[in-house]
């Protein structure tokens, strides 16, 4: 045990003293935060692009329909369609849209003319108010009036209580599905980053034969385990140095939108007075968001990610480090990458489909098959919290670790010494009953 626990702080330090190491500690919730809300704040910024556009309607049915947005700006013509389009040329309006004179029962020609492509949403914007305008017109001439049609329309809004030992809980499906996908992405990444780790040290110990010195003092068994728990011990500091981070980040975002504010009225129960500050709309929303989140079972939300989070990484670890000592190289690995890759893979391609059926027959099965479940079943915690599916995932991932480390130190003790030879599937099958 004292060999494992040296060979822990050995790999522990080493890495943790790299400057690498301290950048992407400090960089990695500023990288995360900037993959959630950049493209955010793209399509913000890129909607700000205003554009103004001529209105041709020689139908005479659509006066007044089109309103003035922060991003679009319509000018009713009463002109013909060629001057219009030489207005357009002459960088008068970025464009011309042109109502013929339709049928009401079968509305079609509508036309836009532009020097450059229409963008989606302006497109989807024209398409809508045409739309509404149309059903408007079609509902006054079967004597619908629209103050009939709007006092018939409901806006619904379902609130979801969760029933369990503790009660009812208010719940969001919103927020579950935002944590589950986040712990579940974070699992995968650290299992392939840091396997990979594993797998490029103990190749490159074995190439530069510093492991025929280890050998003499160390049993391959504690060489390997100390490796994979010290690399593992490096990948949790990360992780907490991450939530740290992210939490003095999110303190000074909760200052600089007013969340403070938000909170205190949503206290004072004076929320709807807070409502008619323009100001503070955005600030709402996001107090809106992370109540939400709140609302889940964070405590066993945060056990089941260091739970899976550790046992996945453990017996994936341990397949890397058998990869690992049974080549000379990364190109050599190639072949035996692809059984363990495959079930991670498919896990995280299987997430859509989990997180929108949580209880279903597909969610139930990936959760109980070992290679699958550290990231399937963070997945559905948010949603399903503790229960005996939980609690089985758990001991078959237990097992399975167990299992997967003894057949790694079997393939480790032999492969770590052997040289120049590629081994094949059969070969390091044999190698799990060569006596030590």
């Amino acid at each position: 045990m004292s060999n494992i626990w040296l060979i822990v702080q050995r790999e522990y330090l080493i890495r943790v003293r790299k400057k690498s190491f301290l950048i992407m500690s400090i960089l990695g919730p500023i990288l995360f935060g900037a993959i959630l809300f950049v493209p955010a704040l793209i399509t913000v910024f890129a909607s700000d692009e205003h554009k103004h556009i001529a209105v041709l309607d020689e139908s005479g049915l659509f006066r007044n329909r089109f309103e003035n947005t922060s991003t679009l700006t319509f000018t009713e013509l009463s002109v013909g369609l060629d001057e219009a389009k030489a207005a357009l040329k002459k960088k008068q309006y970025d464009g011309v849209l042109l109502i013929p004179d339709i049928n009401l029962s079968e509305p079609k020609g509508f036309t836009y003319f532009s020097e450059e492509s229409l963008a989606p949403v302006t497109k989807s914007t024209l398409e809508r108010t045409i739309r509404q305008a149309i059903e408007e017109l079609r509902m006054m001439r079967s004597g619908i009036r629209q103050e009939q049609l709007d006092s018939i329309r409901a806006q619904v809004d379902i609130a979801t209580i969760k029933i369990g030992k503790e009660g009812e809980q208010e719940s969001s499906s919103g927020a579950a599905m935002v944590v589950g996908y986040i712990g579940a992405f974070f699992i995968y990444i650290f299992i392939f980053l840091y396997g990979a780790q594993i797998m490029r040290g103990v190749m490159e110990e074995k190439t530069n034969r510093i492991v025929e010195v280890l050998i003499c003092s160390v049993r391959p068994f504690d060489l390997m385990m100390g490796k994979i728990i010290g690399i593992g011990a490096v990948a949790l500091t990360q992780f907490l140095i991450w939530v740290v981070l992210s939490i003095g980040i999110t303190s000074a975002v909760s200052i600089a939108f007013g969340l403070d504010k938000v909170a205190e009225a949503r206290t004072k129960g004076q929320i709807e007075q807070l409502r008619q500050n323009p100001e503070m709309e955005n600030a709402i929303e996001i107090s809106n968001a992370m109540a939400a989140i709140a609302s889940i079972n964070l405590p066993v939300t945060l056990a089941a990610f260091l739970f899976f989070f550790f046992a996945g990484y453990l017996m994936y670890g341990a397949m890397f480090a058998a990869i690992g000592a049974a080549v000379d190289s990364e190109t050599d690995s190639q072949q035996f990458m692809l059984p363990i890759t495959v079930p991670l893979i498919f896990a995280i391609i299987s997430l859509s489909a989990v997180i929108a059926n949580p209880n279903g027959q597909l969610a139930f099965w990936l959760s109980l098959i070992p290679f699958t479940a550290p990231v399937v079943m963070m997945a559905r915690v948010p949603f399903t919290g503790a229960n005996w599916e939980l609690f089985v995932s758990m001991l078959i991932l237990i097992a399975s670790f167990i299992s997967m480390v003894w057949v790694a130190a079997r393939i480790y003790r032999v492969g770590i010494l052997m040289y120049g030879k590629k081994p094949t599937y059969r070969e390091i099958a044999k190698w799990l009953f060569y006596r030590a």
